[in-house]
């Protein structure tokens, strides 16, 4: 059940066209879709770390089994490597997105809904959850589902 301050709004955004309210859900679901993204990358920063610590311990298990080499190869080669242009790194992957398109983004969606709606969120989920309420009341059941018990 939704509630906020906003529930005795008989119809959230009804001043709204048609396409400020689609314009309005499209920047709120493209700053959704970037948290995902923010998501993804963290999960790659931690998959990164793990893969880095395991070539750690290899390369100690290699040099305490005589392949120095190898773990040499290891040391000098993978584990001083970022991820991108060999120097930058997955945290630095991460912060980058969350500093430049993520915080400007969320800054744009808090103006838009700050400019057409007053800061309120969910606005076309709430018109949404209020046009099926008021369908479910104004039509009741159809006959097929007025008997059904299950």
């Amino acid at each position: 059940m939704a509630t906020d301050e906003y529930d005795s709004d008989p119809v959230p955004g009804a001043a709204l066209t048609d396409a400020e309210i689609e314009a309005l859900h499209e920047v709120e679901l493209g700053l959704e879709w970037l948290q995902r993204a923010q998501g993804c990358l963290l999960e790659f920063h931690h998959a990164t770390g793990h893969g880095m610590d395991h070539l750690d311990d290899a390369e100690r298990l290699l040099r305490e089994s005589g392949h120095d080499e190898l773990a040499d190869a290891i040391r000098t080669t993978l584990l001083p490597h970022g991820v991108v242009d060999g120097d930058r790194w997955s945290y630095d992957v991460l912060e980058d997105f969350q500093g430049t398109l993520l915080a400007e983004t969320a800054a744009l969606e808090a103006r838009v809904r700050a400019e057409l709606v007053d800061g309120r969120r969910h606005v076309p989920e709430r018109r949404q959850e209020r046009r099926w309420k008021e369908r479910a009341d104004r039509d009741g059941p159809t006959e097929r589902t007025a008997g059904d018990d299950g």
